[in-house]
């Protein structure tokens, strides 16, 4: 049987279903207050991954570093730099041949005293030192990769910059 708009009863069909112009500008109301509230949140969250991700990246270059020392029997050095684009972490051997590159975010900034590191044969480095990954969303948590004069590798988190 064919079901038509004929066949049905003279109240169904002059009534239109539908939304009105109110119940759609209330709908698309909530939604903007929804998204308002909810972007800082995102944005922090996006910060913070950024950082984890750059002191996973240091730490990553630092191993590399490190074993290439080992099993090379040379001393490599391991360099980054803020200023280019993009930014780089750099491992070169004494013969300043590069060994490997690593990209990290341009809005993360690692910070210490020196933007280099010897790691020798035997399995030291020239001198301790301290980085500390921050970005420029200031109101996230900077991380800290440590790097003792062992060449013992530690991540800590809760550092100010």
């Amino acid at each position: 049987m064919n079901a038509s708009t004929y066949n049905l009863p003279l109240k169904l069909r002059t009534t239109s279903s539908g939304f009105t112009l109110i119940e759609l500008m209330v709908t698309i109301a909530v939604l903007a207050i929804i998204v308002g509230i909810a972007t800082p949140s995102i944005n922090s969250q996006l910060a913070n991954q950024r950082v984890k991700s750059t002191t996973a990246t240091l730490a990553n270059a630092l191993k590399e570093a490190k074993n290439e020392s080992l099993i090379r029997r040379q001393s490599i050095t391991l360099s980054y730099d803020n200023n280019s684009n993009p930014k780089m972490i750099n491992i070169t051997d004494a013969d300043a041949g590069k060994i490997a590159s690593y990209r990290y975010d341009s809005k993360s900034i690692i910070k210490s005293s020196k933007t280099s590191i010897d790691f020798e044969p035997s399995k030291r480095v020239d001198a301790a030192i301290t980085y500390t990954v921050c970005d420029k969303n200031t109101s996230i948590v900077p991380r800290q990769v440590n790097v003792s004069k062992l060449a013992n590798i530690n991540i800590k988190a809760g550092v100010s910059c």
